[in-house]
């Protein structure tokens, strides 16, 4: 059944963040701590391997570089876009209005888990390969092994930031099922170079969601999101030269 990926990822994504839940009633204070400088680690060379795998080729011997220029033109100006719509803001006041719906006025770490884990788990190119042939073939295994995955990190987020990262399951619904829905009419534009291209700067958006776990100094992620939309932007660009 076409969209079974994206709903088998939501539910591991709850089921995930549940189970986090009730770890994080049995860690004291310094073991939440050590979890959330693991998951910023992790989360960090995750960015790391993924930018990498797109950026380095060898060939004969020799290793050189590619997408250096995409980089710098898709982040700088999503960025300005990004911090234009003030879209870390937006996000944040939909998380401040779900704390308030579900009653966790007194969960200090709410919002900043909920944009925490939805950026981690919604970045990436398994969410976009995966939905597009859930979409048009009816292929869900890619959004599977999606699912797996999300739900092993969102135990670690669960238990770092509490219940506020369950909440991530709504953008990952809202995204796969729209790539999943329009598919077909998606697919002529997202060539393996696109993908390719939104892999690498996806990273390195990962990368800066890494840093912000571990550091008091904080990446406006959410701000650079426009970014992805100005590889297209580059590779439509590059194409007509």
């Amino acid at each position: 059944m076409r969209g079974s990926g994206t709903i088998v990822n939501v539910l591991a994504v709850l089921a995930g963040g549940s189970l986090g839940l009730c770890l994080k009633k049995g860690l004291k204070e310094r073991y939440q701590e050590i979890v959330m400088q693991a998951l910023g680690l992790c989360t960090i060379f995750i960015g790391i391997s993924g930018a990498l795998k797109e950026m380095f080729t060898i060939e004969n011997g020799v290793i050189s570089t590619s997408g250096t220029m995409l980089a710098i033109f898709s982040l700088v100006a999503g960025s300005l876009v990004g911090e234009w719509a003030n879209l870390e803001h937006r996000m944040e006041t939909f998380g401040e209005w779900l704390k308030e719906k579900c009653g966790g006025k007194d969960d200090n770490r709410f919002v900043e888990g909920f944009v925490a884990a939805s950026l981690t788990i919604c970045i990436g190119a398994m969410a976009i390969v995966g939905s597009l042939q859930d979409g048009m073939t009816g292929d869900a295994s890619m959004l599977y092994a999606k699912a797996v995955l999300d739900g092993v990190i969102l135990v670690v987020f669960a238990s770092a930031y509490g219940k506020g990262a369950l909440f991530s399951a709504i953008p990952v619904g809202i995204l796969q099922g729209t790539i999943t829905l329009f598919a077909n009419a998606l697919a002529p534009l997202l060539t393996d170079q696109i993908i390719g291209d939104l892999t690498l700067v996806g990273s390195m958006l990962i990368f800066c969601v890494g840093v912000n776990l571990i550091s008091e100094k904080k990446f406006r992620v959410a701000n650079m999101l426009p970014a992805l939309i100005f590889v297209v932007v580059y590779d439509g660009i590059m194409s007509w030269l």
